[in-house]
């Protein structure tokens, strides 16, 4: 015994400070301190990757991983920075678990390195396998130059596990600066992406590229600047003020999602309810006079907030989440202050795409229609209305969670089948007593019925108004639907709270199995 004593103490006495416990912690923390350390200045008002981070998440909650990765050396005398330009890491949102990534531009321009890539691919992984959802702080120039084809092959790898993840977390993008060529294209496979007005930039390829190829003169802004992404092209869904903005958007659209495909969405106490009587009064008596459909929807949801996605683009269709008796909801609705409510090619493709993310996630979806139909005309035909347009009838038949459909006032042709019909699957639906569900509105159908009888007449003017008279007593209404089954109920306006409400309520426990297939094949 007294020999082993006297050879660990011979050891201690020739172990290096450096190798002995204490020096080995302090060598940690100042690994760790370099590796905290940002790169070059950041842009005026622009927050650092952690700094992001850390106001996205609950406060403390941050648990960072891959903070000892260097970049990979390419060229003699090469910075090896840690981290390689990528934050990543797991934490809470409102106490749930949620997973994110913050590309960190003062590192080589936040471009993706293969060590980049990898710790990227590795967070997703790892969010696939736990169930949450996947938060990315997008701020990069692109694919790194100087590391060649391995930045391009972890760009494809990210992509494989946007895919993979589609319809089983969550995904969200935040575009905090530029996005450019291959970094645009996972923030469009996600489910949402945030962009911030004014400092967010999102497209293929830049304005002086497009250039010298093409000769076009244009600006970032114009180019794919957030106010273009969203209300021009639809790339993005939220317009956000500033960066703290932006955030904040995230955490609001996390609190009505669920962490994974298998879960329910976050449940919460009833919110207040508007006075339903104020709904008698909505619909003007004369049918070409328009109203504005969130008045309906925010004295029907909790509290009467709605948060509204696309809200630029396709202003014709509103989709937003919300909730009822506490539970959330996917709203899709035509909004008649915008090209009377018609669906054209941009409204059918933003809805479809909403009511699909709504039904891999378990969202009930709450419909309420006014509709003349799909928009005719030249350009939608050539720009190809009959297969975008299909999409939203794709979209609604494929769905199996919860539809409950209000038809308010016009249901006219393809509209009234598309708009979360019986035809397509929806579960119950009602209808306020000044809808009108027909193939077309009064006028059309008299000239077209009655076109000869009108050429005749002595008083054609006077004949028109009586028949469109009689067709608006007999097809204006909704009760030759309700008598075929295909409206369950006519309710007073004031009811539309409680009937849906009481709907939800009783398709809590749907079930609707499918046919066994690999997967559809929607009209893209």
């Amino acid at each position: 015994m007294a020999v082993t004593l006297e050879a660990t103490t011979s050891l201690t006495a020739v172990t290096p400070a450096a190798d002995r416990t204490a020096g080995r912690i302090a060598d940690l923390e100042e690994r760790r301190a370099r590796a905290v350390v940002t790169g070059a200045p950041r842009r005026h008002g622009a927050l650092g990757a952690r700094e992001r981070i850390e106001r996205l998440l609950d406060a403390g909650s941050f648990a960072e991983t891959g903070v000892f990765v260097r970049a990979r050396a390419v060229g003699d005398g090469a910075q090896r920075p840690y981290g390689d330009g990528v934050v990543t890491g797991y934490g809470t949102v409102d106490g749930r678990p949620v997973c994110v990534f913050a590309q960190d531009s003062t590192v080589f321009g936040g471009s993706m390195g293969e060590a980049f890539g990898e710790k990227t691919v590795a967070l997703m992984e790892l969010a696939l396998k736990t169930g949450c959802p996947v938060v990315g702080l997008n701020d990069s120039g692109g694919a790194r130059i100087q590391e060649g084809v391995n930045s391009l092959a972890l760009y494809a790898e990210l992509v494989r596990r946007n895919v993979r993840a589609s319809g089983v977390i969550p995904q969200i993008s935040v575009v905090l600066g530029p996005c450019a060529g291959g970094a645009a294209y996972s923030p469009a496979i996600t489910d949402f992406t945030v962009m911030v007005d004014g400092a967010s930039h999102m497209f293929v390829t830049g304005p002086d590229v497009i250039e010298a190829v093409t000769g076009e003169r244009t600006t970032a802004e114009e180019l794919g600047g957030a106010r273009t992404s969203n209300s021009v092209n639809g790339n993005a869904h939220f317009l956000a003020a500033d960066e703290e903005d932006a955030l904040d958007t995230v955490r609001d659209l996390l609190s009505y999602l669920p962490a994974n495909n298998l879960e329910r969405p976050p449940e919460y106490a009833p919110g207040a309810v508007a006075a339903g009587e104020p709904l008698d009064e909505v619909v003007p008596d004369r049918l070409g006079h328009a109203y504005d459909m969130r008045d309906i929807l925010s004295a029907v949801v909790d509290d009467g907030e709605l948060l509204y996605v696309q809200e630029l683009f396709a202003p014709n269709i509103i989709c937003a989440l919300a909730r009822v008796e506490g539970a959330s909801v996917g709203v899709v609705a035509n909004q008649p202050l915008h090209s009377a409510g018609v669906l054209d090619i941009d409204a059918s493709e933003k809805a479809a795409r909403f009511v699909r993310f709504c039904d891999a996630f378990g969202i009930p979806l709450l419909t309420f229609a006014d509709v003349p139909g799909y928009l005719s005309g030249v350009c939608q035909e050539r720009g190809g209305i009959i297969r975008r347009g299909a999409k939203l009838l794709y979209a609604y038949a494929e769905s199996t969670v919860p539809k409950v459909t209000v038809v308010v006032r016009k249901a006219y042709g393809g509209g009234y089948a598309v708009m979360g019909s019986k035809h397509l699957g929806a579960d119950l639906n009602l209808a306020w007593p000044t809808a009108r569900i027909a193939v077309m509105g009064a006028e059309g159908a008299v000239g077209v019925l009655h076109r000869r009888e009108l050429a005749a007449a002595d008083d054609p003017e006077a004949l028109r108004a009586d028949l469109i008279a009689t067709y608006e007593a007999t097809h204006g209404t909704p009760y030759l639907a309700a008598e075929r089954g295909y409206v369950d109920d006519v309710i007073a306006p004031r009811d539309t709270r409680a009937h849906v409400g009481r709907a939800l309520r009783a398709l809590r426990g749907k079930r609707a199995p499918m046919p066994e297939r690999r997967h559809g094949n929607i009209p893209l």
